[in-house]
Order: structure tokens, then sequence, then C-alpha cells
């Protein structure tokens, strides 16, 4: 554990040293505030007419309206950028030719990947924090249920962990940090089309199993406030594969 913890906070270092943190961070909090005002204004309108019709002010479900669809479009712009955050874990090493060096090393293949993981999954949870103004600057002016809203960061926190084993999958492949991005990206869109395909199949027992493959439908059960063990080990298993995939690459690399 000390070992990963140690590799961890190297790579750390790097990404607050490199630009790419600090663009992806200020580009994600961009858009993030921007799907969210949106939805206030939808909100406001929403409002406006429903109060023009029943001549009182509405009890609608601000999560519903306002938090839901802004966690599952920030979903998008996360599976858009995660594969920028992940590309050099391991394509860096190889092109600057340190991979022997990290190899050699008193660490295992398994430190070296989950330590590599754990800094990724440490800026992406800071990325996701620097959302949380937004539901504490609401509560403010509205009651924010916090509850559903807790489930929605652990629903978003899990997703970004398969994205972060993919991407790290993908970097492990090659030495080239564009190809790696390109690589990440096509594996989480893939898994994006099989949501989409499910909608398309619904009634069908094909329909199902894409259904049980979408990332988009276990995550809007987290975002919805339902927190069930078949979405855990769903992300989780994902999660797995991603890394152990990642470990398999490492390791035939460094037999060669």
């Amino acid at each position: 554990m000390k070992n990963i913890l140690t590799l961890a906070g190297k790579e750390l270092k790097l990404y607050f040293i490199s630009p790419i943190a600090y663009v992806l961070a200020m580009v994600f909090l961009m858009v993030s505030n921007y799907l969210f005002h949106s939805q206030v204004f939808f909100y406001s309108r929403l409002s406006s007419q429903a109060m023009q019709i029943q001549g009182n002010v509405p009890q609608l479900n601000l999560h519903e309206i306002l938090f839901r669809p802004t966690f599952l479009n920030m979903a998008i712009i996360l599976l858009l950028i995660m594969p920028l955050l992940t590309m050099r874990l391991f394509a860096e090493e190889k092109k600057g030719r340190t991979t022997e060096l990290l190899m050699t090393s008193p660490l295992t293949i398994t430190e070296i990947v989950l330590g590599k993981f754990l800094a990724a999954w440490v800026i992406y949870a800071l990325l996701l924090g620097l959302t949380l103004h937004l539901p504490l600057m609401l509560s403010h002016f509205a009651t924010v249920a916090w509850k559903p809203l807790a489930a929605s960061y652990l629903g978003l926190l899990l997703l970004g962990g398969v994205f972060l084993s993919m991407g790290l999958f993908a970097s492990s492949l090659t030495e080239n940090q564009i190809v790696a991005a390109v690589i990440s990206f096509g594996i989480l869109i893939g898994f994006w089309l099989i949501g989409l395909t499910a909608q398309t199949m619904s009634d069908s027992p094909a329909g199902e199993l894409f259904s049980y493959l979408s990332l988009l439908e276990h995550l809007d059960n987290f975002v919805r406030g339902l927190i069930n063990t078949r979405d855990l080990t769903y992300f989780i298993s994902l999660t797995i594969l991603g890394l152990f995939l990642t470990h398999r690459v490492v390791e035939s690399q460094r037999w060669k």
C-alpha cells in the first residue's frame, strides 16, 4: 500500500505541474456551470408557466428538474475529457524510455497500475468537487435533497473509475498520447452506444442485455437517488476489468 501511495503522489505532482489538469478543470467547470444554469432557467420558466395556470406556486421536484439532467449531461462531458486525463500515464513513460526504469524498480506491476489509477482518480474527484458550489449555492434559495445528490456524486465517482481504468488500459497500448486518447474515447463511446442501442431494442432479450451493459442506465439509477448492489457491481466490475487488462498489457511488455 505504501508503494501505491508513493507512486500516486509522484503522478499527482506531475499532474499539478502540467497544464493539462488545469485546462481540463477550467473547461469542465465552465461547461458544468452552463449546464446547471440552463436547467435553472428551464425550472424558472416551468414554474412561471405552472403558476399562471394553477394560480399558486407549484411543487416541482428540484432534483429531477435541475440536478438529474445536469449530472447526466455532465457524464457526457466527462466521457470526452477523461481520455485526456489518462492518455499520458503509460504512453509518456514509453516515449520517454522510462518504462524500463519503472519495470526494474521494486514496485510490482499491480502497484504500478493501482498507483497511476489512484492518482488519476484523485484528480477526477477534485474535478467533481469543483461542482459542489452549485448545490451549496442553491441551498440558500431552495430546499436541496441531499440524499439523492450524494447518490448522484457516488455514481459519478464510480463512473469515473470505469472511464479511468479504460483510459489507463488504452495508454498502456501505445507510446503516442493522442493515439491513447483516441483508443480510450473509442472504448467509452462504445459503451455509450450500447445504451442507445438498448433504447431501440427495449422489448427483446438482446435489449435487456444491452440495457444492463449501458453505462447511462446504471448511472441514471444513482442520479435518481437509487443505490443498489446491481449498479455497484456493474461499475466495480468494469473498473476491475480495465485494471486487469492494463496489468496484462504491462506484464507482457515487461518480458519483451
